[in-house]
């Protein structure tokens, strides 16, 4: 049918381009013989061309009766009669998108890629996917608003979950695309199938946008049980038009390899905020409505919910942040509110409470009977990753009191993951996780699942908490990784516990602590410390000897964190209690004054540390003896300060004999005896004795990467260590590539405002300005200048170093300038 239809417009368009030049050659050429050769012999001349012409039109007009003009114009791309004809087939009001009443904001990527196809000549088919309150029906509305603006007929069907209303609805929009009558008895009658024969009209004409929205149960297409992937239902890749989906199945394998996936994601937080000042202009500045977008997770249904509340004169929060602080005691009544009408599914879709239940309804009704319990467990956890080898099928079976199996549980998390409610990141992380948008987490907590008791559920948490923390702190360095995971998840158990149990979830903390210390990851030891510090003080008072011991560890890891002035003034807190409580010769009260220096040299005060590590050092040897490793730290520590003080040789002296105690009493391999082989090179290298000083920078780097890893904070320090040395000795392009690579490391590791990473920057920087770069340099020098004066303060020494260190680099910049534009004198 659709190659006769070709057939018999190519035939009567030739005629209409036959006839047209042969009449117009014909008048011409009788008007060029009455000017030329006068009437009479015109009259004759002119009986011969009409007489030639008229037998080329008796030829034209048998094509044009063997082939008349079609019924309907071609629906070509771009205008003219038969774009018009395309735009009016889609006048009726049921097949209307529906309207977008505000922007659309932080989708411009995806609207570009579903315009661009709509543009093509090829059609297609987009699924647009992802979770419940994502924006899938209002990006697919912009797009078909923009399509219908470049003239495309647009044709917007509701998926009822209905495969015989679908077939109504496309048989409708084909009778208006120009569908003979006649094919279509054929489908009727029973000589051809009508989804075959809808599909073989929509791949003849082009210029239409066909959306079916709202596709969440995709196995009922229809006709038959095959998935659409297939091929041979109502969903097709092969129209001449272009076909959109939405839905919240986002799997691959449910829609084909032809399939042009738009998964969504949240929006970014500023996209958020533009949202939400959409809605709401006067209720605050960019910045907090992007912070208020920030705690909504960038769910744009959620960023309506708020941004009606806001918009509303009667509502008691009428700005950005009232509304944010609100969200920690009343999230339940402003963004996770019931609705009566919840029943009714387009209802439930609008509103956030109900969205995410029609995704779990769906998934029972598949037969994924534990997807509702699974994401019920991990919504009473933190809002963080959650690590995988937390989610056991033991948990699963204590919490729901039913056996549950290894693959139950898979398909359970199979299908929260095809339906957009949890998401796995990346395949290149060291350990499994599950992570729940921050808005799903909230609003599913809120809902106890049917046959699920809260109290059961946090018992069974609890439990299976301490099991993976003992297995995660047992493992070593293998466990780090899930260590960093199980931190988020820790303090609220500690709140869960009862008073008779308070010492073992108490040191239950404290051990996972100690692993992340180890492993470098203060960022997460932090919240772990400060948690156990405030129960210990709640359950023990502010002088017991462990909360003093709590306090002790908070401020080295604030330390850590390069929090100096708060780690030195809980230090001074915690030395005062030893003094006061223990004596100035414990050794707890040692190790307080040890960690007052240590704060005192990271804020710059080079000589109060020296004088303070002296002392420690004197009363350490006296009382712990020469060779407790706590003395070999003060050796070690003291000749740091002297090392920043100038006084090179003796720091050299202390270091060489610090490491030497650690060799012979901890080992070769320990991260101790590794940190006085660094300190050692360092005080070699201000010596000037650089080669000495590179390779015990490179032994010590190959200890690190083989004990700590890669990524731990120390080795990264000796990676950079090694590069600073290798510059010295004139390697500037490997000097400058090894600083490269641990920059960006630091920026991962430690984040962008800790001052290793200042310092990696400003390495770096010197590094490029050796190899000539100097523009490149005094950008870097003036950004890391910037986070110095920032963080540290313009008077701390590392401050005062990147000041000088920019104004070098911009007097060379200069200098280069003047060598390229040279002043010219003027001639007289």
């Amino acid at each position: 049918m659709a190659r006769h239809v070709g057939r018999g417009r190519w035939r009567w368009m030739l005629a209409r381009l036959v006839w047209a030049p042969v009449c117009g050659l014909a008048a011409g050429g009788i008007a060029w013989a009455v000017v030329r050769i006068g009437l009479d012999t015109a009259d004759q001349l002119s009986s011969v061309i009409g007489g030639a012409a008229g037998l080329v039109g008796l030829a034209v007009s048998l094509l044009t009766l063997r082939s008349p003009a079609p019924a309907l114009p071609t629906a070509a791309v771009g205008g003219g009669a038969g774009g018009r004809w395309v735009r009016e087939a889609a006048a009726h009001a049921s097949y209307r998108a529906p309207a977008v009443p505000a922007p659309v904001r932080g989708r411009d990527s995806q609207l570009a890629d579903i315009e661009q196809m709509a543009a093509g000549r090829d059609g297609g088919l987009v699924v647009v996917c992802g979770t419940g309150g994502l924006g899938k029906t209002t990006l697919a509305a912009q797009a078909a608003q923009q399509a219908e603006a470049q003239g495309r007929a647009v044709f917007w069907v509701r998926w009822q979950d209905d495969a015989a209303r679908l077939a109504h609805d496309l048989t409708r929009v084909v009778k208006e695309l120009g569908l003979a009558e006649p094919r279509l008895q054929d489908a009727q009658s029973g000589q051809a199938a009508l989804v075959d024969v809808v599909w073989e009209h929509l791949a003849a004409v082009r210029g239409w946008v066909i959306v079916i929205d709202n596709v969440d149960t995709p196995r009922s297409l229809g006709p038959g049980s095959e998935p659409p992937g297939s091929y041979r239902g109502w969903v097709r890749p092969d129209g001449a038009g272009l076909l959109v989906v939405t839905t919240r199945d986002g799997a691959p394998d449910t829609w084909g390899p032809r399939a042009r996936l738009v998964p969504l994601e949240p929006l970014a937080y500023d996209a958020s905020g533009q949202v939400l000042r959409d809605a709401a202009p006067g209720a605050g500045t960019v910045q907090e409505a992007a912070a208020l977008g920030e705690r909504l997770g960038g769910l744009p249904l959620a960023l309506e919910t708020a941004g009606r509340y806001l918009a509303n004169p009667t509502s008691r929060y009428r700005t950005f942040t009232a509304y944010e602080h609100a969200l920690a005691t009343e999230f339940g009544d402003l963004v996770g509110a019931e609705h009566p009408q919840a029943a009714d599914q387009e209802v439930a879709r609008t509103v956030v409470r109900h969205t995410f239940d029609l995704s779990l309804t769906q998934l029972h009704t598949d037969g994924y009977t534990l997807a509702h319990p699974t994401l019920y467990l991990l919504a009473l956890l933190a809002p963080a990753p959650v690590p995988r080898a937390l989610l056991t099928p033991a948990l699963l079976t204590d919490a729901t009191g039913r056996t549950v199996t290894a693959a139950e549980l898979d398909a359970a998390l199979a299908g929260l993951h095809q339906y957009g409610l949890i998401n796995t990141p990346g395949e290149t992380l060291a350990v499994g996780q599950v992570v729940l948008h921050p808005v799903v987490h909230d609003v599913i907590a809120l809902t106890t699942p049917p046959s699920t008791d809260r109290t059961t559920c946090y018992a069974a948490l609890d439990a299976h908490l301490t099991r993976t923390v003992h297995d995660t702190t047992a493992a070593g360095r293998a466990g780090w990784p899930t260590a960093r995971l199980l931190a988020a998840h820790l303090p609220a158990l500690l709140d869960r516990t009862s008073d008779a149990d308070f010492t073992t979830n108490r040191d239950l903390l404290d051990n996972l602590a100690d692993t992340l210390h180890d492993a470098g990851a203060a960022t997460e030891e932090h919240p772990l410390r400060q948690c156990v510090l405030d129960a210990e003080t709640h359950h023990l008072g502010p002088d017991h000897p462990e909360t003093v011991t709590g306090r002790h560890y908070l401020a080295n890891a604030l330390d850590s964190l390069a929090r100096h002035q708060e780690a030195a003034d809980l230090h001074r807190q915690t030395l005062t209690d030893d003094e006061r409580v223990l004596g100035p010769d414990h050794p707890n009260t040692l190790g307080s004054r040890n960690n007052v220096a240590n704060a005192l040299y990271e804020l710059g005060r080079y000589q109060e540390a020296a004088d303070l590590h002296r002392r420690t050092l004197t009363d350490r040897e006296r009382v712990l003896g020469p060779d407790h490793p706590q003395t070999f730290a003060s050796r070690d520590n003291l000749a740091s300060a002297l090392d920043e003080l100038g006084r090179y040789q003796e720091a050299a002296d202390l270091h060489q004999w610090a490491l030497a105690d650690r060799e012979r009493v901890l080992g070769p391999d320990h991260p101790q005896t590794f940190a006085s082989r660094n300190n050692l090179a360092t005080s070699l290298f201000a010596l000037g004795r650089y080669q000495e000083a590179a390779d015990l920078h490179q032994r010590t780097l190959t200890d690190h990467e083989r004990v700590l890893g890669p990524d731990h904070p120390r080795t990264l320090a000796s990676r950079n260590n090694l590069a600073t040395a290798l510059w010295t000795l004139g390697r500037y392009q490997e000097a400058a590539d090894l600083h490269q690579r641990t920059l960006t490391d630091y920026e991962r590791v430690l984040g962008p405002d800790h001052p290793h990473t200042f310092a990696s920057r400003s390495d770096f920087a010197t590094s490029l300005f050796a190899l000539g770069r100097y523009q490149e340099a005094a950008d870097l020098h003036q950004r890391a200048l910037t986070d110095h004066e920032r963080v540290l303060g313009p008077d701390h020494p590392r401050t005062l170093a990147s000041r000088n260190n920019l104004a070098e680099a911009r007097a060379a910049v200069a200098r280069t300038q003047r060598r390229r534009w040279p002043w010219r004198r003027a001639r007289p």
